[in-house]
């Protein structure tokens, strides 16, 4: 988006001073290109990240996944044709001769699990945690039923197993998308900024020092700070500045050819593929076949595989992913320096493009280069330090902490005396409360007041229950079943489990919710901080209240319609949704806007921290909110994205039960938002209009 000054014409008689035909028309269609921006970016940007994220991952199932099968050769082939024909699509089988080649592929991740069948009826189910927990868990589904049809007794092997200080095995997941940050979001506000930058002889110099600060920064906030990574100090700081440079290398090419829209260029490659490819927080072989191709060369898979092999697997298969960087970073230098050639011989005399952004806060441009440069750098740092210290410091260890469950007996005194046991051995894992009442512990299952409840034997029923609801939280589900399997077989009772609101087919992880809430959030966030910058004009009041408005029923419907018929990810519940949408939508824009009256283009930063770092993490999507750090169950009943996401799961799971609460916290932050732009503006008006009779009473003045 470019900013045009109406100049002198100059083909006018000599001292006319008014614009011509030609120049009002130019002025007219620049606005309504402006206008057409506020709508079209965020459009582009939400529509495809969403799409993205939701046709990737929204019911990831088994798709070639190669698994190896190792024994007696006709074992082993009758093994594997058993495995082939009870699903086809699900695996590709290599059948090898020894168990230690099949450990062999299994630790160099050239399959993902492996299966040993030995003469004396055992069968070792070989996974490699580090190499993806979600991975290895669909491993052992694929292969224990098989192990146990066939009569077989089953050992589970993990050759690779999360350190302690790494339970999750995100750390990898969130340096690699930390640096992909860091690597193409400069450039674009640079051109806008500071265009001079952009010359090819700063540029890479540039380019080299600010990698090495993000690596050091990445480094020392993953490792001595968190303590998510141990060692290998070296070998991380020189895979993460190679990994910055070659996508900012990349980034930069883009730039000189796409100019501002390589932004979305970047975010295609970098984030809307390069994340579902990374092969990080989800195997490729359970996505579509087109990302185990594109996990081959896209530099978010390379980055997130070359520390993972570092931190993990003793460095094995680290120079094939550090050979994909290179070749990027190589190549994109080569074609930006080029691009420049072109453009040197075509026009020698081009200047730098234009300043489209002049000041990234809300005051004007700073008079001093230096001042502008801190500014400019400034902006992407905190951004990934920000993204990078709270997302990982949220999720890299998951536990539950004082997650609510009841535990149900035929008196009260029973169930008393069985919840004073279990505190002694789970403290501060869980707040258990006692109930004499199943019906009474199931509702508070179904109102998600509780996360489970745990019905102990008695006279009628021999068999202790769990009552749980997946729909309320994958996650959670998982740490309370398997908590409750080894609490059910210490008292030597057999566990039955019920499950009162089951995940469909088209949400198999429970993640749909925060995908289409990431998609109002970022459609009201991108509308100010877009028009901000595109069409100020469009930012004032009168005129921005009408253009949030028509905007939060355009998008709300845009993320619906990703949302059913394109990725089939939701099933109906449209008005719900799209009424919701709309006002989550208006209220997140309301907010962003009164920030970009506060910092300008900088409020980009505590906008997003507030809607998307803090409130992913508190959002109870991705992740039981009673896994993280207490301080997000607290954020988690104030942030916008959460009521975002439990609304969104309370309309397609709950029958909308809580969808009025949650609306007023949108209500909350949409109204105070509001409230004060109107009061600032006011103020600032104010102000201006003394400031103007003062300046008036000064020239008059004798």
């Amino acid at each position: 988006m470019s900013t045009t000054t109406l100049e002198q014409p100059t083909g006018g008689p000599p001292g006319d001073g008014e614009p011509t035909e030609a120049d009002l028309a130019r002025a007219r269609k620049e606005e309504i290109g402006r206008y057409v921006a506020v709508f079209v970016m965020p459009f582009l940007m939400v529509g495809m990240m969403i799409t993205g994220y939701l046709a990737a991952m929204h019911a990831p199932a088994p798709n070639n996944m190669p698994i190896a099968v190792a024994g007696s050769t006709e074992q082993a082939v009758q093994f594997a044709r058993t495995l082939e024909d009870a699903d086809p699509d699900a695996v590709d089988i290599r059948v090898v001769s020894t168990a230690d080649e099949a450990r062999d592929l299994v630790f160099a991740r050239e399959v993902a699990g492996a299966v040993s069948l030995s003469d004396t009826g055992t069968a070792t189910v070989y996974t490699a945690g580090a190499a993806g927990a979600s991975q290895s868990s669909t491993v052992t589904g694929l292969l224990a039923p098989q192990v146990i049809g066939q009569g077989l007794d089953l050992v589970a092997e993990d050759l690779a197993p999360l350190p302690a200080n790494d339970t999750a095995g995100l750390a990898a997941m969130f340096m690699a998308t930390g640096l992909m940050l860091a690597g193409y979001m400069p450039w674009s506000i640079t051109l806008s900024n500071s265009p001079e930058l952009l010359r090819t002889r700063r540029a890479i110099p540039l380019l080299a020092g600010w990698s090495a600060l993000i690596s050091a920064l990445v480094w020392f906030v993953a490792g001595p700070v968190l303590g998510a990574i141990e060692g290998h100090t070296a070998t991380i700081l020189g895979i993460s500045w190679l990994a910055v440079f070659a996508v900012g290398s990349v980034q930069l090419f883009l730039t000189k050819i796409f100019g501002p829209m390589a932004v979305l260029v970047g975010m295609l490659f970098i984030m809307v593929l390069g994340v579902p490819a990374s092969n990080m927080g989800m195997s490729i072989y359970t996505l579509p076949s087109l990302y185990p191709t594109l996990h081959a060369f896209l530099p978010t898979a390379a980055a997130g595989e070359a520390l993972r092999s570092v931190l993990y697997f003793d460095g094995d298969g680290l120079g094939s992913y550090v050979l994909v960087l290179v070749i990027g970073a190589v190549l994109a230098l080569a074609a930006t320096l080029g691009v420049d050639a072109i453009k040197r011989k075509r026009n020698p005399d081009g200047g730098d493009p234009e300043i489209t952004v002049a000041s990234l806060t809300a005051g004007p441009r700073p008079e001093r280069n230096w001042v502008r440069y801190l500014t400019l750098g400034f902006f992407p740092l905190a951004m990934v330090v920000m993204m990078f210290s709270i997302m990982l410091g949220a999720m890299y260890q998951p536990a539950p902490r004082e997650m609510p469950v009841t535990v149900v007996a035929a008196t009260m005194e029973q169930a008393e005396q069985t919840v004073a046991g279990l505190e002694q051995n789970m403290t501060g894992l869980f707040e258990l409360t006692a109930s004499d009442s199943v019906d009474e512990a199931s509702a508070a299952v179904a109102d998600r007041s509780v996360v489970a409840a745990y019905v102990l034997p008695s006279v009628e029923s021999p068999t202790a229950t769990l009552i749980t609801s997946q729909a309320a939280g994958m996650s959670q589900q998982q740490v309370v079943a398997m908590t409750f399997e080894q609490v059910s077989a210490g008292m030597q009772v057999p566990l039955a489990t019920e499950d009162l609101a089951p995940l469909p087919d088209s949400d198999t992880m429970g993640t749909v919710t925060m995908y289409v809430a990431m998609g109002w959030i970022m459609s009201g966030f991108m509308l100010a901080v877009v028009g901000n910058s595109a069409a100020p004009a469009a930012m004032r009041l009168k005129k921005l209240l009408p253009i949030a408005a028509g905007f939060s029923v355009f998008m709300s419907l845009v993320v619906w319609v990703i949302a059913d018929p394109i990725t089939g990810a939701v099933d109906g519940h449209f008005l719900q949704l799209f009424g919701t949408g709309i006002v989550a939508i208006f209220c997140t824009a309301m907010f962003s806007t009164l920030l970009t009256r506060l910092f300008g283009m900088l409020a980009v930063i505590p906008a997003v921290a507030i809607l998307m770092f803090l409130g992913v993490p508190a959002s109870n999507g991705a992740m039981s909110v009673y896994m993280s750090p207490e301080i997000f169950r607290v954020l988690h009943d104030i942030l916008p994205m959460p009521a975002a996401v439990e609304s969104i799961r309370s309309i397609v799971y709950f029958g909308a039960d809580s969808v009025g609460t949650h609306l007023v916290t949108f209500a909350i932050w949409g109204i105070v938002s509001l409230l004060c732009v109107i009061a600032l503006d006011t103020l600032r008006g104010r102000k201006k209009a003394e400031d103007s009779v003062t300046a008036g009473e000064s020239v008059d003045a004798p």
